[in-house]
């Protein structure tokens, strides 16, 4: 065999190698009822809602657990139910858990996103101490636009996304209120005296960034920063990078329109005082769940980059960002994955990611 021809064999066994290779999903629980968002408990298990109201375990490669008891009643009707978990960062100490959900109001006409501490028994099959402390306010007649992501800071202070309700989308404009709003929190649910707003007149102490329609996306990534995504109306999907006092715009400015056409607020898509986001969806993807990814199993190209779920398409969306934070890599990915609910990075460092109509919680091979 020539130099030449040995060159040329060699070179097209690398490139099959590399096809051969591709990232595959794995399922590895399955049976799930509609399940919304997951958490990694330390002995090796999920911790899962289903919006329906149950919070279940499971390991992988079994069914998922009989409900944990002591969860609180939600408000399972439209969007709404139970969303998303997050361990607290001292959990293997304390057993403390967070989740927001659709709480319903004393007389059940009305309703709002709440966010609810409580303990986690060791046997995982109950919860104790269970206190809603943070509840958005005002709660409306309304099944849309619940928002409700949970993100720790290293600092401890909790950020909650909160939608506006989709009746609300004027007052996201406005501080006497938590519609379209991130709000921050101490962990006994008291405002933290450094908020952006605590000395504002009228204003909310909780707000730290307002202008949002319906985030359901929020992280903080190994840097500290707050980053949020959020859906647009008909076009107008947005990641955003969050900082206090910030206005984001909805629904003065927007990428978007309204369904079957026609402008939404000043019917342009920039304007000074509000903020641009660092990456835009249009047509809309419905994006869903968030994570940097910080592990290497992946390689390089994948290390550092957003990955987002997409409900309406259900392809997991990765994009990587340059040095100045402008959209450098963005490609689609397991295109007919299915509605995706959530994306985490789990403590191996492996991708999972939540298949709401499936059921299933699957795993990304590297």
């Amino acid at each position: 065999m020539s130099k030449r021809l040995l060159s040329l064999t060699l070179a097209l066994g690398a490139l099959s190698t590399t096809a051969q290779a591709a990232p595959e999903l794995e399922t590895v629980v399955e049976g799930l009822k509609t399940p919304w968002a997951l958490a990694f408990l330390p002995d090796g298990q999920f911790l899962i809602t289903e919006r329906d109201g149950a919070l279940r375990t499971a390991r992988p490669g079994s069914k998922p657990s009989a409900p944990i008891a002591g969860v609180p009643a939600v408000v399972a009707e439209g969007q709404g139910g139970l969303l998303d978990v997050q361990l607290d960062s001292d959990f293997a100490r304390n057993r403390t858990i967070y989740f927001c959900f659709a709480e319903p109001s004393a007389d059940k006409k009305t309703n709002s996103t709440a966010l609810a501490r409580a303990r986690l028994s060791e046997d995982n099959k109950r919860l104790s101490e269970v206190k809603v402390i943070f509840s958005q306010q005002p709660k409306m007649d309304s099944k849309h636009h619940f928002g409700c992501r949970i993100a720790e800071a290293p600092d401890g202070k909790l950020f909650l996304s909160l939608g506006e309700r989709y009746k609300g989308m004027q007052s996201a404009q406005t501080l006497d209120n938590h519609l379209g709003k991130i709000v921050r929190i101490n962990k006994d649910g008291s405002a933290p005296a450094d908020n952006p707003f605590v000395n504002t007149p009228g204003a909310l102490p909780e707000i730290w960034s307002y202008g949002h329609r319906n985030s359901q996306g929020l992280i903080v990534d190994a840097q500290g920063r707050l980053w949020e995504h959020e859906h647009g109306p008909q076009g107008g999907d947005e990641l955003n990078l969050i900082s206090p006092k910030l206005n984001y715009g909805w629904p003065v400015i927007t990428y978007g329109e309204n369904y079957g056409g026609g402008k939404i607020g000043e019917g342009i898509a920039a304007k000074a005082g509000m903020e641009q986001p660092v990456v835009k969806w249009v047509p809309s993807i419905a994006p869903a769940g968030l994570v940097r990814l910080k592990s290497d199993k992946y390689g390089p190209a994948w290390q550092g980059s957003f990955f987002i779920g997409s409900l309406k398409f259900g392809h997991l969306e990765r994009v990587k960002l340059d040095a100045s934070n402008r959209p450098a890599e963005q490609e689609r990915l397991f295109p007919d994955a299915g509605r995706m609910r959530d994306v985490r990075e789990g403590p191996d460092g492996l991708l999972y990611l939540v298949l709401e109509a499936h059921g299933k919680i699957v795993r990304v091979k590297p």
